[in-house]
């Protein structure tokens, strides 16, 4: 019985991080090959395990079994010294929508939701399962201030704390 509330507890815990916050919407026609590659980190809202850290980076390959390997990379300005995480993503369901589930932890996963994406795979607006996880990616180290604005605009809308963004050094 114990063995049965444990692993129901990890259930929802597991469904919990992979659901979407109320209004985003993650892409469609969403390509994972052109995906793949290198991201810089523009902007973040703060948590532990990117507290302190600056030009961050994010590495997408493909796996052999389909899913992908994620290789985030920043430097810690507090110890100064590069640290790494390295995880698999899935998608959660059609391969062409921007949904995908992220572990750096064996079997617990949580929420990769591309809300808007360029449509040249310049730039990348994702959040977490909740308001509390909200990344502004882009191929090159600087965006635009149209971009910028844009994300701004719509995280607010979407109910993100975007006051709080930290604007990633990125250079």
């Amino acid at each position: 019985m114990f063995k049965r509330i444990v692993t129901a507890c990890i259930a929802v815990l597991v469904v919990g991080c992979t659901g979407l916050p109320d209004d985003v919407e993650p892409v469609v026609d969403f390509d994972p090959e052109r995906y793949l590659g290198t991201w810089h980190e523009i902007a973040r809202l703060d948590h532990s395990f990117e507290r302190n850290l600056e030009r961050v980076t994010a590495t997408y390959g493909l796996n052999e079994d389909g899913s992908v390997s994620v290789l985030n990379k920043g430097f810690n300005t507090q110890k100064g010294e590069w640290r790494q995480a390295e995880g698999v993503a899935k998608p959660m369901g059609s391969r062409d929508v921007g949904h995908l589930k992220v572990s750096f932890f064996g079997p617990f996963y949580g929420t990769y939701a591309v809300f808007e994406l360029a449509d040249d795979y310049s730039y990348a607006f994702v959040s977490g399962y909740n308001t509390d996880y909200l990344w502004l990616l882009a191929r090159e180290p600087q965006v635009s201030a149209d971009v910028r604005e844009r994300f701004i605009a719509q995280s607010r809308l979407l109910g993100f704390e975007t006051d709080d963004l930290i604007w990633v050094v990125t250079e």
